[in-house]
């Protein structure tokens, strides 16, 4: 919730007086005839339970924006939510930055409908776009959609104040989001969110204009970043480009899927870029399309259920390995065809391996002075796998971990720039990877064309991206990983779970087996313990608003639970690490899972706490 919203309170006469204050501000302020109409009608029919869900609480504006469904009221994404949160935000930036005016904002969008309310992605870009212009201040504002990583991108490279993704990424249909990158080119972090979050509150009221989009037409401060940016990207991309004879003649073939989202033409782009024959196409997934109609969930995360079209698009025309992003163009993922006939897609912490492995070796190539090792780093999330700590370990490069998402990630790796370090990678497990760090933010769309001159190169020595994988984890030790969630819609149960593990044997005591497997330490970030330290506190930065505890076992077992920013789940994610050298990866496997299992039934309680698992 934003600053000044107390919790919808349970009955009683105060909270509906306090709905009665909010919906008579909502019907004298929107001026959007569908949502306008459809909160006249719930009052009409006294549906006190359906105005609750819309004005019980006003969304909240955390480092990620905001994300929910599109929809009327205040607890929903349209088009007055936009322009308060717009005016907020524009009013925090003026306190921020003394020539904002001189500097301006970057917005795009991506494809995102809803018909019922009016409300797309394009039109809020709009009326943010109008928001700012109408005080003065320039708007780099993408004529058609784009991917994510084009708006930290062009922050950074036209040195502008802010920038404005209006997009939910791979969440459901009905969603839409807004997200916020500061000046520095990544997402914003604490205390921003909180400084936004009262600045929205105290500019609720629609300024004159707010309503008038009709004003950015004509204006000299509405400027259209659409070709030269296009044009920047991706000669910045060529830079990476290692191997293009190789990608000249390559006869490995790609299939590619945009779930129809905003990638398709941009990846298209990227393979010329490297010299490549553009990758085929799923017909059906690669224009844009808000209904999403050919996945049940539009997140590549998911496996192979979003991949089915392009698996046979792929078996049809002979292609090997299939690229696909999600409807934003900020992650990836990636499959590839095993001489078995199956389909491997690999986990994010597997193509993050991958990757990491080649752009390390691709730079060392290039760089054969090693006294430039001291200053080269990468990057992962605490969720994530610790693959690149073993192979900075043994190849003399710095390695660093971040709290998880990718704020903290471009926000560190810009740290480290701007000290002179060179920064070669960073990723999380939830598929995201930054491979070039002109974008400080994951980017599927260079992740994508990486991806593929990584498989041709390793096409032409014979191997595949499975025995490449292989190979790491033969030079550098085995990790194997594992995650899934729960659902889980109440909070107050989600609380219920977590107080029951701080305070698991008695009072405050966390718990020293689960099951058969013995507990050596435990990192808790909600309130900043950590046994394994000296003064016993945590060293990454802790955050009482999330639930998050590392588990790590005897048996050398990690596993993290935490709980999701943008969506109702609990996660868990795990890992057993080897040394290099020859160890039995099916029998990590089998020790994982049971370590997995023992982790759902004694941690989780599914039953208990009636938790709904993934896929049902």
């Amino acid at each position: 919730m934003a600053a000044g919203t107390g919790a919808p309170g349970r009955g009683g006469p105060g909270m509906d007086a306090r709905l009665d204050q909010e919906t008579a501000r909502w019907l004298r302020w929107d001026k959007n005839p569908l949502t306008l109409e459809s909160v006249k009608q719930l009052i009409a029919e006294g549906n006190k339970e359906e105005l609750q869900k819309c004005f019980g609480a006003r969304m909240e504006f955390g480092t990620a924006g905001l994300r929910a469904a599109m929809g009327a009221g205040i607890s929903c994404m349209n088009d007055l939510t936009i322009i308060q949160t717009t005016q907020g935000f524009c009013r925090y930036l003026e306190k921020q930055f003394s020539d904002l005016k001189q500097r301006g904002v970057v917005i795009s969008y991506d494809a995102r409908a809803h018909p019922a309310s009016g409300g797309s992605s394009r039109r809020f870009a709009r009326l943010a776009a109008t928001t700012f212009i109408s005080q003065g201040i320039p708007v780099y504002f993408f004529s058609d959609i784009t991917p994510t990583p084009f708006v930290p991108y062009t922050v950074s490279h036209l040195k502008l104040c802010a920038g404005i993704m209006i997009t939910a990424s791979h969440n459901p249909k009905q969603d839409n989001g807004y997200k916020v990158y500061w000046d520095n080119g990544a997402q914003i972090i604490s205390p921003h969110d909180k400084g936004i979050s009262q600045a929205i509150e105290e500019n609720l009221e629609p300024w004159p204009q707010a309503w008038d989009d009709s004003v950015i037409n004509g204006s000299p401060l509405f400027h259209d970043p659409s070709a030269s940016i296009n044009k920047d990207y991706f000669e910045d991309l060529k830079k990476y480009c290692f191997h293009r004879a190789v990608n000249r003649e390559t006869k490995v073939k790609f299939v590619h899927t945009s779930v129809h989202g905003v990638g398709h033409s941009f990846v298209q782009s990227a393979f010329k870029a490297f010299d490549f024959v553009p990758p085929e196409a799923v017909p059906e997934q690669k224009d844009p399309d808000p209904e999403f109609p050919t996945v049940r969930y539009p997140n590549p995360e998911e496996g192979k259920g979003v991949l089915t079209l392009s698996f046979a698009l792929a078996d049809k025309t002979t292609a090997k390995i299939v690229l696909a992003n999600d409807p934003d163009a900020d992650r990836l993922a990636v499959a590839e065809k095993q001489d078995s006939g199956e389909w491997k897609v690999f986990s994010g912490n597997e193509l993050g391996a991958l990757l990491g492995w080649w752009l390390f070796t691709s730079w060392k190539e290039k760089n054969q002075d090693h006294s430039a090792l001291k200053d080269t780093y990468m990057l992962s999330s605490t969720v994530s796998s610790k693959i690149l700590q073993a192979i900075a370990l043994k190849e003399g490069f710095h390695f660093e971990e971040t709290l998880t998402g990718f704020k903290w990630m471009g926000n560190r790796a810009k740290q480290l720039i701007d000290q002179g370090k060179n920064v070669l990678f960073a990723f999380e497990e939830a598929i995201g990877y930054m491979c070039c760090p002109f974008v400080l933010d994951k980017d599927g769309v260079s992740a994508a064309v990486i991806s593929a001159e990584l498989a041709s190169f390793l096409a032409t020595k014979n191997l595949s991206l499975s025995q490449q994988l292989k190979a790491i984890y033969v030079e550098y030790g085995y990790h194997i990983t594992k995650a899934s969630y729960f659902i889980c819609h109440d909070q107050g149960t989600i609380k219920k779970l977590f107080e029951n593990l701080r305070n698991y044997d008695g009072k405050n005591n966390y718990p020293k087996t689960c099951g058969k497997f013995e507990i050596s330490g435990i990192r808790d970030l909600t309130t900043g313990y950590d046994d394994s330290q000296p003064d016993k506190k945590a060293v990454l930065p802790t955050s009482k608003s999330s639930q998050m505890i590392t588990f790590t076992f005897a048996n050398g077992g990690v596993a993290t639970i935490r709980t999701s920013g943008t969506e109702p789940k609990i996660k868990y994610y795990s890992e057993l690490c080897a040394p290099p050298g020859n160890s039995d990866p099916d029998q990590l496997k089998k020790e994982l899972n049971e370590l997995v299992s023992a982790i759902e039934e004694y941690f989780f309680q599914p039953q208990k706490y009636n938790l709904q698992p993934k896929g049902e």
